[in-house]
């Protein structure tokens, strides 16, 4: 038996929407209570919290994914030095995951924070 390995070749983004991390907070925790109340999480790298959008799986998106290539709507994201776990404000809990050893996440990350307004 063979098994390959075969990494994505390319991340296209269609729509990067930048927040200052307390505005986001903010919003997720609103949006949070009016829907239920489920503990939102927001995933964080080198820096940067972040949460993707993917396009639904069709057809089309099927093959470029075979080809090597990930597709998503938006991504929205803040400038967040610092990690925590747990964002606890307006009554509110936001989860942050710390996926900075995924390659794609490490090379996001650099990129949203060379396109952001708000980085020192």
């Amino acid at each position: 038996m063979d098994i390959s390995i075969e990494i994505w070749k390319k991340l296209v983004i269609h729509e990067i929407i930048e927040y200052k991390f307390d505005d986001w907070v903010k919003q997720i925790a609103f949006s949070s209570r009016t829907s239920g109340g489920a503990i939102p999480t927001m995933q964080w790298a080198n820096g940067v919290a972040f949460s993707p959008v993917n396009f639904p799986t069709t057809n089309i998106v099927m093959e470029e994914q075979l080809k090597g290539v990930l597709h998503w709507s938006s991504v929205s994201f803040a400038i967040k030095e610092k990690f925590e776990n747990q964002i606890v404000r307006e009554n509110s809990t936001i989860n942050l995951v710390d996926v900075s050893v995924n390659e794609i996440f490490h090379k996001l990350a650099i990129e949203l924070k060379k396109q952001s307004k708000y980085s020192d």
